[in-house]
């Protein structure tokens, strides 16, 4: 009896262990989804209409804009960036974020990837190594981007796209990353990069760009395109980061109530146990006295 009291004794105290583990992680996440959640709170809305406006010019129906970035082509090679995190703990967030992109190449991409024409560009340490560990084609450039999380980083793995996309490397460019509603809901997207998706009525027709030029447009266009879609790489990435702190605070979370109703049930079972055993003892006890008795 008494070791299985201190069997119970050790697992009640490895939970506190843990517990209190689960307790400071939750607080870290928390603080680092508070930068995070500010940081994309204040750029999305720029982020959207810098998109919205850039859809418009493409759609433009008075006339095709000259930019190899909106070219359609016949789709025989495709680069699909995969955004997840670096660290695990975080739930389900990163196996949800893998599935995604191998539905989507699944659905989308089975013809071009059983060419081997389909090319994984990951963000993320756990994106990395599932691709890489399963065979993928693996542009291995900026997997490890959350270690220096700046704009002019994340330029530089937007230009791998870009330029690929403009060389010919790449026919269709797709961009698969988790959007930040709050701490406990993330949305898993499958959004196009590139080539730039055109806006269309109701009737299937292009919408009107209603814009005055100044400079004159091809000008601008050439100057303007790269930097919106640098901002929309941009917001991807943010948007990642902060529903990775906002799945790691739930899971922690969740993880110490877990532990907290583990323990509940270990002390209750521990206290019957240690009842069981002074009865025993006290039955022993009277057994003992009364055969001396007698």
């Amino acid at each position: 009896m008494s070791g299985q009291l201190k069997e119970v004794r050790n697992r009640i105290k490895s939970i506190q262990s843990g517990q209190q583990i689960t307790k400071a992680m939750k607080m870290v996440s928390a603080a680092k989804l508070k930068r995070a959640q500010d940081a994309i709170t204040l750029m999305r809305p720029y982020a959207l209409k810098l998109q919205e406006m850039l859809q418009n010019i493409v759609s433009n129906s008075e006339g095709n804009i000259d930019t190899p970035l909106a070219a359609q082509r016949e789709i025989e090679k495709v680069l699909i960036v995969v955004i997840t995190s670096d660290r695990g703990l975080c739930g389900a967030f990163n196996s949800n974020l893998i599935k995604t992109a191998k539905r989507v190449i699944r659905e989308k991409y089975a013809e071009q990837f059983e060419k081997g024409n389909v090319e994984i560009l990951p963000i993320g340490k756990k994106g990395y190594e599932n691709f890489l560990n399963n065979g993928y084609k693996v542009n291995d450039k900026f997997w490890n981007m959350f270690s220096d999380l700046t704009f002019d980083h994340v330029k530089q793995a937007a230009a791998i796209a870009m330029e690929g996309f403009t060389e010919g490397s790449y026919d269709a460019v797709e961009i698969i990353y988790s959007q930040f509603k709050n701490a406990a809901m993330q949305d898993f997207v499958a959004e196009q990069f590139l080539p730039i998706a055109k806006v269309e009525n109701e009737d299937g027709k292009s919408l009107k760009a209603d814009f005055i030029y100044e400079p004159q447009k091809d000008v601008l266009i050439a100057e303007l395109m790269p930097k919106i879609l640098n901002t929309q790489f941009f917001k991807a990435i943010l948007d990642t980061h902060a529903s990775e702190h906002g799945a790691r605070m739930t899971a922690m979370d969740k993880a110490t109530e877990n532990a907290s109703e583990l323990l509940r049930n270990l002390k209750i079972s521990y206290n019957r146990a240690r009842q069981a055993a002074i009865t025993t003892e006290l039955t022993e006890i009277v057994s003992g006295a009364a055969a001396l008795a007698s």
